[in-house]
């Protein structure tokens, strides 16, 4: 399992994907590619599926996958860095400094392609550059111990919303983002805001999203095979959601005019439901303090962390309770496992098929706005079943998880 950029290497050479599902150590593997196929899915539904305004029990579901899949990604690809560095000792020595080259080419990757795919001009917001940066940013906490990532996870959510609600405040206020921006070479190159997109403006801030991977790093460090553990997970992750969204709920109420001032900011968005919705909208006119004690996804604050984290954790432990106690079951959820084999693939073929759907063919049932979506949107999820288990079936990866393994093949003359 590896960041290609969400990882692949849940396979078992050249088993068959029926087959890997029941071999002996996979049911872990496994487990985490159905966390990873569910995230792939709840992006899907993110960018192509019904407005949550749609209500009712389908907008709900929506609206529970919104921000959260791509919080569970995070996590995921915590995971998968730990698994590449080593488990559940960290490689040391040469095949240490291999791994560590390993991730830093798939970084490198990430990074470009995330552009590419920005380049695109979808309503997507493309999280890959931004895992690339990731990938770099915690890299040098691969050799800490489980109990040690947990504890900097919780640090980061509790500091580093505060530290980017400040810095933001500073950009909104000054000049010194324009400036930056303006001598950044990645910002040339690639017509974005460049760096301090990616750390600090973007939809995905390295200040508020490292502390994700961390979490996924702790997780990995853990014997995640024992039942033991997925209880733990669940009893952790649920009192993390229950903090997060219930500690803003609350934080909401009882702080003066806050619910107020979030609607004012946010210009009559959805105000009464930012402890858990994106409904809420974003500031646009500069950003209140109260803004702080939202839960919303993407609102980038200690609340949100908290709970999409606690959320992330019960799914991981929940796939791999599932893999590992009910392998019939799981058997049962191949197409869904297969695509978490080869998320990169089917997460960048989404996106260019979006592309194509809306900026080629003009297909107007993706743009997401009524139930007219959901069709688009099972479409999409089926395609990418049955491509991802047919391919599976013939290969150890699916094809750009292949390409990125292949560019990291110079790490292996790493002395």
């Amino acid at each position: 399992m590896t960041p290609d950029a969400f990882p692949a290497a849940a396979t078992s050479g050249q088993m068959t994907v029926a087959a890997s599902v029941t071999a002996a150590f996979s049911g872990r593997l496994i487990g985490i590619d159905l966390a990873r196929g569910l995230a792939v899915f709840g992006m899907y539904s993110a960018h192509v599926g019904p407005d949550v305004t749609v209500g009712g029990p389908m907008g709900f579901l929506l609206e529970t996958a919104r921000g959260r899949s791509s919080a569970l990604f995070a996590v995921l690809a915590g995971i998968s860095l730990i698994i590449i560095t080593g488990r559940p000792l960290p490689r040391t020595g040469r095949a240490g400094r291999q791994a560590v080259a390993r991730i830093v080419i798939r970084a490198v990757v990430l990074l470009v392609l995330g552009y590419v795919l920005t380049a695109l001009d979808t309503e997507v917001d493309v999280i890959l550059s931004a895992y690339g940066l990731l990938f770099l940013a915690v890299l040098p906490l691969y050799r800490l111990r489980a109990a040690t990532l947990a504890l900097v996870a919780a640090g980061g959510a509790l500091v580093l919303p505060q530290v980017l609600h400040v810095i933001r405040k500073s950009s909104e206020e000054g000049t010194w983002a324009d400036q930056v921006i303006a001598h950044d070479p990645l910002a040339r190159v690639t017509g974005t805001d460049g760096l301090v997109d990616l750390l600090f403006t973007g939809a995905y801030p390295v200040l508020t999203w490292a502390p994700f991977l961390i979490a996924g790093m702790a997780v990995a460090r853990l014997d995640v095979t024992r039942p033991t553990i997925h209880l733990r997970l669940v009893l952790t992750g649920g009192a993390l959601a229950v903090l997060g969204y219930g500690g803003s709920w609350l934080a909401l109420r009882l702080a003066p005019h806050a619910v107020a001032g979030i609607a004012a900011a946010t210009d009559g968005g959805s105000a009464s439901s930012a402890w858990w919705s994106d409904t809420v909208g974003s500031p646009e006119d500069g950003t209140p303090l109260s803004w702080l004690l939202v839960a919303a996804p993407h609102s980038q604050t200690t609340f949100s962390i908290l709970g999409n984290t606690g959320v992330a954790l019960v799914v991981v432990a929940g796939c791999l309770a599932l893999a590992g106690g009910m392998p019939r079951l799981a058997r049962s959820a191949t197409p869904l496992s297969t695509v978490g084999m080869m998320a990169l693939t089917v997460y960048v073929a989404h996106i260019v098929a979006l592309w194509l759907l809306t900026s080629v063919w003009y297909v107007p049932a993706v743009e997401g706005e009524t139930l007219s979506a959901l069709p688009v949107l099972l479409a999409f999820i089926t395609a990418a079943m049955l491509l991802a288990t047919a391919w599976m079936r013939h290969f150890r990866r699916g094809p750009l998880e292949q390409l990125l393994h292949l560019a990291t093949r110079p790490a292996r003359h790493v002395k």
